[in-house]
């Protein structure tokens, strides 16, 4: 997989992040944007989509996304966004029940 080239994954990979204990999550809200989602809620939908077929292979949902809260500024003012830390099998199902119309999507 390290062999391909597409710009879609290459910003896959740039948006990888890495634990202290080496394993690896991507937030579920730079996926959005990585994927062309522009609201959240629209996003929330296809995670939601997601974790039912991660149900059904058999896996735990809250293995392959981990709900978190991060606290944002807006304004002069902070307050919680809620987000996810997925799994790389996590991204597949998303992109698999994400909107085909979405080239992004199309080329997943």
């Amino acid at each position: 997989m390290s062999k391909l080239k597409a710009p879609e994954y290459k910003r896959f990979e740039e948006i990888k992040h890495i634990r202290d204990d080496k394993t690896e999550y991507w937030s579920a809200r730079e996926l959005a944007k990585a994927l062309d989602y522009t609201q959240w809620r629209n996003f929330e939908k296809v995670i939601k989509r997601a974790m039912i077929a991660c149900i059904n292979s058999g896996h735990y949902v809250s293995n392959d996304f981990a709900e978190v809260s991060k606290i944002v500024e807006a304004g002069a003012t902070t307050k919680p966004r809620s987000d996810y830390e997925l799994s790389r099998y996590a991204c597949y199902l998303i992109v698999q029940n994400g909107d085909p119309r979405k080239e992004v999507i199309a080329l997943g």
